[in-house]
């Protein structure tokens, strides 16, 4: 089964970590929070892509996106989803279930805003059905369950349900967000696919390759 391409300590200790992180994230509510957590830099992730194995995608006809269990309590009250919602929002106002009842959301992808929180989506940065086909069809539940919930790596942010659903289970050989944001994009998921210990297919690495060599 292929390790998570991370020191032990950081699967062991993920939880209480994201926990810790999160106490503070949640403490003022009704004021705008952090943003998508910053990706490493263009240098970085062309290096980290360089040593990413490059393989077929497998295992695609297994998939099944409750494999992934998501989404999970965070702090209180407050879910995967709505602490997103919080943290990339702006003025926004939880209720005591914590549902944000007001605020306002721009997608990165399509530039699309909203005040309605239910109308964006949280997506997977990279997605759970491209994660199986490129090695998550190995990990026990635990580690499936940390990658769909991660809050500390760049793979969680909240976006136009339009542009979600566009963008379905597609890596970035077949859908890219709008222009502005596509270095950020490229950055983010090599991270992401690096600390996973995550392959990658040769159209998916090209493409990649195009966008991190113009950041």
């Amino acid at each position: 089964m292929p390790a998570i391409r991370t020191p032990r300590r950081a699967l062991a200790a993920a939880t209480g970590a994201l926990l810790l992180a999160l106490t503070t994230l949640l403490a003022g509510a009704g004021t705008a929070q952090a943003a998508l957590p910053a990706p490493v830099s263009a240098a970085t992730a062309r290096s980290y892509l360089a040593s990413i194995a490059v393989a077929a995608e497998s295992h695609a006809d297994t998939y099944d996106r409750t494999l992934f269990p998501h989404w999970i309590t965070i702090s209180g009250t407050c879910n995967t989803r709505e602490t997103v919602l919080k943290r990339d929002g702006s003025g926004v106002v939880t209720d005591s279930s914590c549902a944000s009842v007001s605020g306002s959301w721009t997608s990165v992808y399509d530039n699309v805003t909203t005040t309605s929180a239910s109308s964006f989506d949280i997506d997977h940065l990279v997605p759970l059905a491209e994660a199986w086909r490129s090695g998550a069809w190995a990990w026990t539940t635990d580690q499936r369950k940390a990658f769909a919930n991660d809050l500390t790596r760049p793979q969680l942010l909240a976006v136009s349900a339009s542009s979600n659903r566009t963008k379905g289970d597609q890596d970035p050989a077949n859908w890219l967000p709008q222009a502005s944001y596509r270095c950020t994009y490229a950055r983010a998921w090599v991270q992401v696919k690096y600390f996973y210990g995550l392959n990658v297919d040769s159209a998916e690495k090209s493409a990649l390759t195009s966008i991190l060599n113009g950041c």
